[in-house]
């Protein structure tokens, strides 16, 4: 699996004349998936575009500091088989790609594991074997390649599945289910609700913890 990881001020997906996902600071995220790719694969390429430290820090301004979760952006993930294009004379041949009944299923894997690692509403994509005009202003430029199968990849992913690419449970042996727009957008809503839950009782514990008398004041008095 590979992906095309951009820094952006904005970017957009328009499809016809919809603007069918946008966001401001954050990641474009151009993503390819060849034929033997598995669940490890994707699991690899989520924690890569999501702890990346693509972004300066935003107290000390130091350059490589933060990940788009830190900064709190969004997302925009685009599939793009050519990714995976070898040429032969000058004309591109796709071999190496998934093809798109197989990869579909697994591109919506991708998009699945982005929202339960991530915000859900900070994940956007764009419209699946669609023509798309895709729109961007890159900062810096910056723009990262990553490779699930490059050196390191495998070991810098704490969360990898168990699946690997020994042909347990490939796509190949067990193929993944086919999710509807309609289905994944319902999950969507749920872990949304989840993270938003998540966030208040977090913020709850915080205050509850700083009205909390310290020790030293008890003493004082």
């Amino acid at each position: 699996m590979r992906a095309i990881i951009q820094r952006v001020s904005s970017a957009s997906v328009t499809v016809g004349a919809e603007v069918v996902s946008k966001i401001n600071e954050g990641l474009m995220v151009l993503v390819g998936i060849t034929t033997d790719d598995t669940p490890q694969d994707i699991d690899i390429i989520t924690q890569k575009v999501l702890n990346i430290k693509a972004f300066p820090d935003a107290a000390t301004d130091g350059q490589w500091k933060s990940s788009v979760m830190d900064r709190g952006g969004e997302v925009l993930c685009v599939s793009q088989f050519t990714l995976y294009a070898k040429l032969n004379k000058n004309k591109p041949d796709f071999h190496k790609s998934m093809p798109a009944a197989s990869s579909s299923s697994m591109y919506t894997t991708f998009l699945q594991r982005m929202d339960e690692s991530y915000d859900p509403a900070k994940i956007k994509d764009g419209k699946f074997g669609a023509m798309m005009s895709v729109a961007l202003t890159n900062e810096g430029p910056v723009t990262f390649i990553v490779d699930s199968r490059s050196e390191g990849s495998e070991a810098a992913s704490s969360s990898a599945s168990p699946n690997s690419r020994s042909g347990i449970n490939t796509p190949r042996d067990s193929p993944q289910p086919t999710v509807s727009a309609a289905q994944r957008a319902a999950e969507k809503a749920l872990r949304k609700e989840a993270w938003e839950a998540a966030k208040k009782q977090k913020s709850q514990v915080k205050e509850n913890t700083s009205e909390e008398p310290h020790p030293s004041q008890d003493a004082a008095v």
